[in-house]
């Protein structure tokens, strides 16, 4: 039996495990790191900590396992870094994909009417979430960066890119064209960096890395002495919907990380959808490309993170379920899940996050049901919105850290009316590029089963939820208009 390495370089963490070609875990290693909030609206993080969270979970899981057969990288998208292409030092911090800063810029285009343009060639909407504003931002804040990267002396990638850049034997400087379609500079009609788009953002087309299919070759490994062919390369949420077989037109996924995303299948049809759901690549394997609709929600694992962090409620993340009602009551409080603004369907960069109702009756157990119920309720946007364009939702299988609070789960299948499907390990981006090294190493996946929990939604309880959805979302509208 084979075994892979899957690397997951996450918004607040990097991981490492070791597979084996039945997609059983054999070790891991998980190592967290900080972001930074210089201004508000403003998340950055320290592309050295990045590495050096990988090298170190890497070694960590190699003391136990070295004979490996291929690595898969599934990583954040859109954080943007830019280096100097003769140090190979970034010039400065990753702007992370939550931050707003250019906010103002993405308004001036689209008062100039470039937003359908933007949108026929890239599937997505003109906003601060994805890499082209931030790139252009550093390079005018940026003390002689548009001269450097004039002269051809700058690199950018996404995470994806410079862990493959710094890490690999080669110093290859490639990405996948899942990670390229979040850009805003990739045409995924023509799957490649598109001119006319470098130009709208004064981006030269020399800091652009390379694009390659999900199962390609993007050079080897090298950490500790060990050197280990790079086989696969996926975004976080494209490789979530490959680690849970949603290979198929309608197949549908969310995952509940740090922000929430879901994303269902359209095969070979970049579907198009006007109340603000991306269209985007969900994979190109076996020389194959599909597309993919997904709803991006920036506020979700960070919101239990600054329960336990900063409102100091509980200890431990897991901990959280013992404050959360089993049926969702939450004493009429609502939660504004906003704290760099609202992604889909909203695209709102200036509203913040909030209570609403509180009393003097009110408990901590209502404040993080609260918080929890605006998870379910934002999702519920996302399908209300997919059914109504006839995408049929018979059932949602879901992932990510926060589905293993099972009170979570029945509370979102409630509130859906959807029965959910959770597999045993949770942690399907991870699985995700562990299965594209699969097949980029030859392997097939056909014979791999893997174990599920389901989810049954309380129909005695459908219209309870939909009266508390519909307060939330009036108290979302107002916040929007005010």
């Amino acid at each position: 039996m084979k075994n892979y390495l899957s690397i997951d370089q996450g918004t607040t963490s990097s991981r490492a495990i070791i597979f084996n070609s039945e997609l059983e875990a054999i070790v891991d290693s998980q190592i967290e790191y900080d972001l930074a909030y210089p201004k508000d609206g403003w998340v950055e993080l320290d592309p050295e900590d990045i590495v050096k969270s990988v090298e170190k979970t890497v070694s960590n899981v190699l003391k136990t396992e070295n004979i490996i057969k291929a690595c898969g990288i599934t990583n954040q998208r859109e954080t943007t870094i830019v280096w100097s292409k003769k140090t190979g030092n970034p010039i400065y911090p990753g702007i992370v994909w939550q931050d707003r800063r250019t906010k103002d810029f993405c308004d001036k285009l689209k008062l100039d009417g470039h937003e359908e343009l933007v949108s026929e060639k890239t599937g997505l909407l003109l906003d601060p979430y994805f890499s082209a504003t931030k790139i252009k931002w550093i390079l005018e804040n940026v003390d002689g960066a548009k001269a450097l990267a004039e002269n051809g002396d700058l690199l950018f990638g996404t995470v994806d890119t410079y862990i493959i850049y710094v890490l690999s034997k080669e110093k290859n400087h490639f990405t996948d064209v899942t990670n390229a379609s979040r850009t805003l500079l990739f045409n995924i009609n023509t799957m490649d960096w598109d001119n006319e788009l470098l130009k709208l953002f004064d981006i030269p087309k020399s800091m652009m890395p390379e694009v390659l299919s999900c199962d390609d070759n993007f050079g080897t490994l090298s950490i500790d002495g060990n050197e280990i062919a790079i086989k696969g390369v996926i975004g976080d949420q494209q490789a979530a919907l490959v680690g849970q077989d949603c290979f198929n037109q309608g197949d549908m996924k969310s995952t509940y990380g740090t922000g929430c995303f879901l994303m269902v299948n359209t095969e070979n049809n970049p579907v198009s959808i006007s109340e603000g759901l991306l269209t985007t690549v969900a994979y190109k394997l076996n020389g194959e490309v599909h597309y993919a609709l997904e709803g991006s929600i920036y506020s979700c694992g960070n919101i239990i993170k600054w329960l336990r962090d900063k409102m100091k409620f509980f200890n431990s993340a897991n901990e959280s379920e013992k404050f959360l009602s089993k049926s969702g009551n939450s004493n009429n409080v609502l939660f504004l899940p906003a704290f760099n603004g609202l992604g889909a369907p909203f695209w709102d960069s200036d509203i913040r996050g909030g209570f609403y109702g509180i009393t003097q009756d009110t408990s901590v157990n209502d404040m993080i049901t609260a918080a929890f119920l605006a998870i379910a309720f934002q999702t519920k946007e996302i399908t209300t919105i997919l059914e109504k364009y006839n995408i049929e939702i018979g059932k949602l299988l879901i992932d990510g850290g926060m589905v293993q609070n099972s009170t979570f789960c029945q509370i979102l299948a409630d509130t859906l009316q959807k029965e959910l499907v959770r597999p045993k390990n949770v942690e399907s981006t991870a699985i995700g590029a562990c299965k594209v090294a699969m097949i980029g190493s030859g392997e097939s996946l056909a014979n791999i089963q893997t174990k599920k929990l389901s989810f049954v939604p309380n129909k005695n309880l459908e219209q309870e939820y939909l009266n508390k959805y519909n307060s939330w979302k009036g108290y979302i509208e107002k916040s929007l208009r005010d």
